[in-house]
């Protein structure tokens, strides 16, 4: 398990707090960028005998005051053997220890954002007790855009792979669960601004605070290189071209604002600032 590690943006202290990591075939993961132009940025040594790369699990831990926000629940510890095998291989279900390790008890959180509800990115929302499936923070308000819920709960083929009810109707059923039509500052400071693409409602988390900025990126990236170079697009993005200028955007202001971008597949703990010079944008890490 990987330690936390810590930053500070205005009055937010923010731990990048870990769940593992998942292992996906790394051609899906670059889309239609050929192996050939990829491999050497990933590098062989990180690709398995089945062309799978592993990518980290990174949530955001966020303090102000009372307020404990945790940006994205990593995989969680719900799927049985075969999901674990065949379908979201890796080493995860680490998250409370991270939390934990940053000194934040499952009670103190007040507020979980998903920026979308791929089984990935939403697991430790719910746990297991006994023969029920209850939220795993019970002082926390669950903060989802509407449209992905709905996309969650109605799944077409093509989706219903990654979408488990387990991670999210418990928390309807328990009266925790807060839906948000577009955009909305959540917290203070805290903005929920869709960026679509990846699902038609996915969003990005922006903290604003005494002139600085953080952005939760969620899927807008599955590795840095994606938003170096804005149409190198993941197979898993249902709207690529949407992708594509959700990515376009949201690099035009992080260069603007100098934000602290947090990278959730990205190596831990995936965070950095992208910087232009000459055209070119390079992420530079933390």
């Amino acid at each position: 398990m990987h330690e936390p590690a810590t930053y500070r943006v205005g009055d937010f202290d923010i731990a990048i707090v870990s769940d593992g990591h998942t292992q996906l075939d790394g051609g899906a993961v670059f889309g239609l960028v050929p192996r050939v132009m990829w491999e050497p940025i990933v590098g062989r040594e990180n690709i398995d005998d089945q062309y799978r790369i592993s990518l980290a699990l990174n949530c955001m831990a966020v303090r102000r005051g009372d307020d404990v926000i945790l940006i994205e629940t990593g995989m969680g510890d719900k799927h049985g053997p075969q999901v674990r095998e065949k379908i979201f291989p890796g080493d995860y279900g680490y998250l409370p220890q991270s939390l934990a390790s940053a000194g934040i008890e499952f009670g103190a959180v007040t507020a979980v954002v998903n920026t979308h509800l791929h089984a990935d990115h939403c697991g430790w929302n719910t746990v297991r007790r006994g023969d029920s499936v209850v939220p795993t923070f019970p002082n926390a308000r669950y903060f989802i855009q509407a449209g992905e819920y709905e996309a969650a709960t109605h799944p077409n083929e093509r989706t219903k792979g990654t979408y488990f009810e387990e991670n999210f109707r418990p928390l309807e059923t328990a009266g925790q669960l807060e839906l948000v039509d577009g955009e909305r500052e959540i917290l203070p400071g805290v903005h929920f601004i869709p960026a679509p693409g990846h699902t038609a409602d996915h969003s990005i988390v922006v903290l604003q605070s005494r002139g600085e900025t953080a952005i939760c990126l969620g899927d807008l990236a599955h590795n840095a290189v994606q938003i170096e170079r804005a149409p190198w697009i993941p197979a898993f993005d249902i709207l690529p071209l949407v992708s594509l200028e959700s990515k376009k955007r949201m690099a035009e202001r992080a260069i603007r604002d100098n934000a602290l971008l947090v990278c959730v597949h990205e190596t831990v703990p995936g965070v950095g600032h992208l910087q232009e010079t000459n055209g070119r944008r390079t992420f530079v890490r933390e």
